[in-house]
C-alpha cells in the first residue's frame, strides 16, 4: 500500500533502555490499568493477533509469549484509548527482532480516527526512531505536548528491512485522572417575546399579539 510520507517532521534520536530509575518508579507510574484494552485498535494487523496483545502489565514487559504483528506490508496504526485523561511521560517499546523492528514510531494525541489514507497527512504530535535490541527501550516524550490525552495513536510507517513489523510491548508512563464531563446549561426562555426577534421581511401581517 503506497504511502507519501512527510520527512519534514523532526524526529528525535534519544532512547534509554530501562536503568534503575525506570525500574522503581515504572510500576507505580504504569498506565497499564488505565487503558481501554477492550477498545485498543490495530489497523493492518495479522488476523492471528489484537493490538491488545502487546499491551501488557509492567511485570511482562519482557514477555514474547504474545505480540502484534503487521499483515499486508510493514506498516502498522495501534490506536489506544484511556478511560480518563492522561498526562504522558514516556513510550516503552519493546519490537523486533532485527529487522522486524520497526524504523520509527509516530505518536498522535488525541486522534481518534487516523487510517493509512490521512495519517500521512498529519504531523505526528512527536516521533521517534527506534532501536533494535531485544530490552524494552524508554522514549520519552515532551509532556507539554500530551498534558491531556484521552487516546493516542502509534504509526509504525515501516521496518528496517523486513516485510513486517512485530511490537511484543507497549507500555506508558504517565498520571492520570478522572475525566470530568462538563455540565449541560440550558437557558430556556420563559415566553417568546416578538420585539426581541429579527422580523422576517414579509412576514410582519402574519404575527398577532397573543390574548391574555
Amino acid at each position: 500500500m503506497p504511502h507519501n510520507h512527510d520527512h519534514n517532521c523532526s524526529h528525535e534520536h534519544d532512547h534509554n533502555h530501562e536503568d534503575h530509575d525506570s525500574l522503581s518508579t515504572g510500576a507505580q507510574d504504569s498506565l497499564y490499568q488505565y487503558i481501554d484494552r477492550a477498545n485498543v485498535v490495530a489497523l493492518n494487523a495479522d488476523d492471528d493477533y489484537k493490538g491488545s496483545d502487546a499491551i501488557k502489565p509492567w511485570h511482562e514487559r519482557a514477555s514474547e509469549d504474545k505480540f502484534v504483528e503487521s499483515d499486508a506490508d510493514d506498516q502498522l496504526i495501534i490506536r489506544i484509548p484511556f478511560t480518563g485523561s492522561v498526562k504522558l511521560r514516556s513510550l516503552l517499546l519493546k519490537t523486533g527482532p532485527a529487522d522486524l523492528t520497526p524504523l520509527k514510531v509516530m505518536l498522535f494525541a488525541n486522534e481518534d480516527n487516523l487510517d493509512f489514507q490521512d495519517v500521512t497527512d498529519k504531523k505526528p504530535t512527536q516521533e521517534f526512531d527506534v532501536a533494535q535490541g531485544r530490552e524494552v527501550g524508554e522514549y520519552a516524550v515532551k509532556t507539554a505536548k500530551f498534558p491531556n490525552v484521552s487516546s493516542l495513536t502509534l504509526f509504525f510507517p515501516s521496518s528496517q528491512g523486513a516485510d513486517t513489523v512485530r511490537i511484543y510491548y507497549i507500555g506508558l508512563l504517565g498520571t492520570w485522572t478522572e475525566r470530568k464531563s462538563n455540565p449541560v446549561i440550558t437557558v430556556y426562555e420563559a415566553q417568546a417575546n416578538l420585539a426581541d426577534h429579527e422580523k422576517i421581511q414579509g412576514t410582519e401581517s402574519n404575527f398577532s399579539t397573543p390574548q391574555r
